[in-house]
């Protein structure tokens, strides 16, 4: 009786550190990414300890602004796994965000990582929505110096609406928080979802559809 009572509380620990679990957990020191193993796994193969090096654990250059010439008006300089292979297995990741006067990054949701934002020049207007039935608004105008947090997979956007550029550094519980972009995800899939699913789905006519998904849907910002 008390072993099936051990065995039902290790599979409730189990279960509930699954479910709890976001990126999977350091069980050393470190486990740098060995991007080049052709083993798939749930994150990357930890290459041999023996061969890092501080440079698996450095990026340059996030003082640098990125190019926001583009339609959008913004852009994103990410700094994850794919950046620095030394943030495997550790859950956590930054990006730097710059804003043309006007520029946007545009509604999209990280599926894996909760985000904190701190404005650290400019003025930014930002939001998120609750999933349904509620969907609800929660916005603010950020000066510098403000933070705001966007809870994993909610849809949140940032827009500078001041008159100078802006720039945001946003921490991210992820290693490889993803993004989703959600007008080029609808519009700009590949191959197209069906304009009739698309025209009934936003209540619209299925030519304006069409020229929506004729539009260029790049990767910006």
């Amino acid at each position: 009786m008390a072993l099936r009572l051990i065995f039902a509380i290790l599979a409730l620990v189990t279960t509930f550190s699954i479910t709890l679990a976001s990126d999977p957990s350091p069980l050393q020191d470190f486990c740098v990414a060995d991007r080049m193993s052709a083993v798939f796994v749930n994150g990357f193969v930890c290459k041999d300890p023996k061969l890092a090096t501080a440079n698996d654990f450095f990026f340059p250059g996030l003082d640098k602004p990125g190019n926001t010439m583009n339609p959008m008006g913004s852009a994103v300089t990410p700094v994850n796994v794919a950046q620095i292979a030394g943030l495997n297995t550790l859950g956590i990741s930054l990006a730097r965000i710059g804003f043309a006067p006007n520029g946007l990054n545009p509604p999209h949701t990280h599926p894996r990582a909760t985000e904190i934002l701190v404005v650290l020049e400019g003025t930014l207007s930002v939001g998120f929505v609750t999933s349904n039935p509620d969907n609800k608004l929660f916005a603010k105008i950020l000066q510098k110096g403000d933070v705001f947090v966007f809870p994993e997979g909610l849809i949140h956007f940032q827009f500078n609406n001041g008159l100078v550029p802006a720039v945001a550094l946003a921490g991210l519980s992820s290693q490889n928080p993803g993004v989703i972009t959600i007008a080029n995800a609808v519009f700009g899939s590949k191959p197209p979802i069906s304009d009739d699913i698309l025209a009934k789905a936003f209540m619209l006519d299925k030519k304006t559809v069409d020229w929506l998904q004729s539009q260029f849907w790049g990767s910006y910002p």
